[in-house]
């Protein structure tokens, strides 16, 4: 006997509409806007800096616009091919954006670092203004996104995104002042080491976690020992074996397992009523609620049948 308590075509269509698709859509709208401006204005000043800061804008904005399609996949419904939707879009994307924010980081590094032994000419009136510009635009699109930032990884990695540019802009801005007021043209290539430094750890974090989903790890925040634990502890549960939880995507973690019960459970009816109290049981009596969980019931006689039991 197996029951599911969730979504799926033929269960509960749990709908979940994309977190601040439009948020999304004006931060990739600003951050573009932004990197066709630094294009230009590297070709004006002639600033290596500036074209290197587009080049890394072009990142952001490519990440910005995985981020934004992720969040219209997601809003797709599930389907008998698909039964989870595109929920795991949103995963793919944050570990993308991730992956992008890293090779840009280790990039500004090693050019910094090429940066301090031959600084390049910079002319920085036209640098300092386009600082001030992109910064500007990055607050704007931070407190667009602020609201929802913590929603699912996709939205976290894309506003790590503009964080980034936003410090990324302060770089420029500081590099131009030291520049212009002291001459010392290696200020660029410190600033961009100094911002590599603080985005790359975070980068991994995001990297880590996203990876961890896609590999099926455990939720975290929920603990297998615990659960079955608590699963044993039910009246009339003799075994519990073949546990599984992961994540589909943010807030929707997913378990199953089958669960030995007292031959006379199947006879008297109480079977039903025991999987009501096992589904309460993983929904409520930990940090994690798991709506979405699956219990194949069975009587003791069933083990031999199993062939190699899972823990």
């Amino acid at each position: 006997m197996a029951a599911e308590e969730g979504g799926g075509v033929d269960g509960h269509h749990h709908e979940h509409p994309p977190a601040g698709r439009a948020r999304l859509a004006v931060a990739f709208g600003i951050t573009a806007a932004v990197f066709v401006a630094e294009v230009v204005g590297a070709l004006w000043t002639g600033s290596l800096a500036l074209l290197v800061d587009a080049a890394h804008m072009l990142t952001d904005t490519a990440g910005l616009l995985m981020a934004l399609v992720a969040a219209s996949l997601v809003a797709r419904p599930a389907t008998a091919r698909r039964t989870w939707g595109f929920r795991r879009a949103e995963v793919l994307a944050a570990a993308a954006q991730a992956t992008l924010l890293l090779g840009v980081g280790v990039y500004a590094v090693v050019e910094g670092v090429r940066r301090l032994m031959t600084p390049p000419e910079v002319e920085p009136g036209g640098l300092l203004v386009l600082g001030v510009v992109g910064l500007v635009a990055n607050v704007v699109a931070l407190v667009v996104l602020a609201g929802s930032r913590s929603a699912n990884l996709n939205l976290r990695a894309a506003f790590l995104e503009v964080v980034n540019d936003a410090l990324g802009s302060v770089a420029v801005i500081v590099g131009a002042v030291v520049i212009a007021t002291t001459g010392w043209t290696r200020a660029d290539a410190v600033a961009g080491i100094v911002i590599s430094a603080l985005i790359v750890p975070r980068t991994l974090m995001l990297l880590r976690e996203s990876t961890s989903v896609l590999l099926e790890s455990a939720p975290r925040g929920l603990d297998l020992a615990e659960v079955r634990r608590h699963l044993l502890g039910v009246p009339h549960v003799r075994a519990v074996h073949d546990l599984h939880a992961s994540q589909i995507a943010s807030g929707l973690p997913v378990l199953s397992a089958h669960v030995v019960i007292d031959d006379e459970c199947f006879r008297d009816g109480h079977a039903t009523a025991l999987l009501r109290e096992l589904r309460n049981c993983v929904a409520e009596h930990f940090p994690v609620s798991v709506e979405h969980s699956t219990f194949q019931l069975e009587p003791a006689g069933h083990r031999p049948h199993e062939g190699h039991l899972h823990p």
